[in-house]
């Protein structure tokens, strides 16, 4: 056997279940990053503005500044994940640090005569989303591996899952799934990793197969890691008319990057079962761009109340996807190893849409002491797609898409209080379960908190944000149909600093 590096396209008809409706949500949730600040406010700024990551919620808010200004925020973001399955339990803690947030703001004023009283560019960086993460899920299951080859064997005739002549068994794994199918390549992956059979071994033609192990029940241990980030880069323009009103819109670029690492492992097979043993690891890499579009404005009624509204263009991903796999049991083949990380499926371009999101806002200010400040959100994430709908596997998931994801309503309520050179900042987030039936995902329930300091010329901020939301994690996406129970608690800590000019 030979050991190189491969990459092989699969065509979009053969992508199978690498794309689902977990690209959408992935892609479609903007977890609260940004400036401290704006974290410690829980992100109420949609009639506030004056704050560089406002620009998330209302483009409108940069012409709210009076000055020019530069700012930069760092993060430190622990992940505290504890997993229910089946009988056991397991808990896991990461700890990151970030760049998440720059930016600034240029501040042209007009002559007074003007009703046009000043114009604003700005431009900022956030981390709209980090996916550093790691999960550890471990129990006592009576769905074993093997379902998971068999969901996929079922109907493939045997001989064209086998090894031509002097073919090797890295090669074969690729032609499969490139000119085949993936489901085939998994088929094959559980043959020849010795975890299921054909019913008839010397009919080429047959198409039905059986599992190679034993068990009531079977251990199970799967390591989950993700690494990663979805930034955006905004590109600002505002102006403020008159003495109450001020409208803008944003260009916004977005750049992906994840990367999830999978490593299950399961024995406690009965004594007598071939099989004894089995690891089957995954690597996935997504990379891609996106872009959308934002505009919004905020009104003054009165000196105590402002209100708000914006609207976030759907955003229009492209993305690359490759994928690796490693396969061992007591029962493979004795090449199996020379299937592993460094012989990569590479799937063509796909796009992803997500939907569009309108934000109402109201704030009241109190002078110079302090602001009360609630958003609310909406979106439809039923009309999410995977593109192109053409594709016959991208039209089943586009179809999961609407029957199962729905509409989103999210609500956050921030306040600051000013003392002399301090401000004292608290907040709270809810999201609603982006699931029609509430529970495969839960609400999401975040609080928050955080202190300004004051220094004429600059500032110095600092956050406590801590959301906590219930999660069913899937093993696998087909065989293993029993999800672990994850309680996701996330505390990010920021620290701030803003210079004016």
């Amino acid at each position: 056997m030979k050991r190189y590096l491969t990459f092989i396209a699969i065509m979009l008809c053969a992508i199978g279940s690498a794309q689902n409706l977990n690209d959408v949500l992935r892609y479609s949730s903007e977890n609260l990053q940004g400036s401290a600040r704006f974290q410690s406010m829980s992100g109420a700024f949609g009639a506030l503005g004056g704050d560089l990551s406002a620009l998330n919620v209302n483009p409108a808010g940069a012409a709210v500044f009076n000055n020019s200004l530069f700012g930069f925020s760092g993060t430190n973001y622990n992940r505290n994940n504890e997993a229910t399955y089946f009988n056991g339990f397991a808990s896991t803690k990461l700890n990151s640090l970030e760049f998440n947030q720059i930016g600034g703001v240029i501040v042209f004023k007009t002559n007074s005569e003007s009703p046009w009283r000043k114009l604003t560019l700005a431009v900022n960086y956030d981390l709209a989303e980090n996916y550093d993460n790691e999960i550890f899920i471990a129990g006592n299951s009576s769905e074993g591996i093997d379902n998971y080859f068999l969901d996929f064997a079922q109907g493939a005739p045997f001989g064209s899952i086998l090894l031509r002549e002097n073919e090797y068994l890295e090669d074969a794994y690729l032609d499969i799934g490139a000119q085949q199918s993936y489901a085939d390549q998994q088929a094959f992956l559980g043959y020849y990793g010795g975890i299921i059979n054909p019913v008839d071994e010397t009919d080429d033609n047959n198409t039905a197969y059986t599992s190679n192990s034993n068990y009531t029940s079977v251990n199970q241990e799967l390591v989950r890691q993700t690494s990663g980030y979805n930034s955006k880069f905004v590109v600002n323009g505002a102006t403020q008319y008159g003495e109450n009103l001020y409208i803008g819109a944003s260009l916004n670029f977005h750049t992906i990057l994840y990367n999830r690492y999978d490593e299950f492992t399961e024995d406690g097979y009965d004594a007598g079962s071939p099989t004894q043993f089995t690891t089957f690891d995954n690597f996935l890499h997504t990379e891609g761009n996106g872009f959308s579009f934002s505009i919004g404005a905020i009104g003054k009624l009165n000196d105590l109340i402002r209100l708000g509204a914006s609207y976030q263009s759907p955003t229009w991903y492209r993305l690359t996807d490759d994928f690796a796999q490693k396969i061992n049991s007591t029962d493979a083949v004795s090449d199996i190893n020379f299937i592993n990380y460094d012989i990569v499926n590479l799937f063509e371009a796909y796009n992803v849409k997500t939907p569009g999101k309108l934000t109402g806002s109201l704030a009241f200010i109190f002078g110079k002491n302090g602001l009360l400040s609630l958003d609310y959100g909406y979106q439809d994430l039923s009309s999410a797609k995977i593109k192109p709908t053409s594709d016959p596997n991208f039209a089943t998931v586009n179809n999961d898409i609407g029957n199962n994801l729905s509409q989103v309503s999210s609500i956050r309520l921030g306040g600051e209080y000013r003392i002399q050179r301090f401000s004292l900042r608290a907040g709270y987030r809810y999201e609603q379960s982006p699931f029609a039936d509430g529970r495969t995902i839960g609400d999401l329930n975040g609080y928050s908190g955080g202190l300004g300091i004051n220094f004429r010329k600059s500032r110095l901020d600092l956050s406590l944000n801590r959301t906590e939301q219930e999660v069913s994690e899937s093993l696998f996406d087909t065989g293993i149909t029993t999800p672990a129970i994850l309680n996701k608690i996330n505390t990010n800590v920021t620290v701030g600093y803003t210079v004016n000019f």
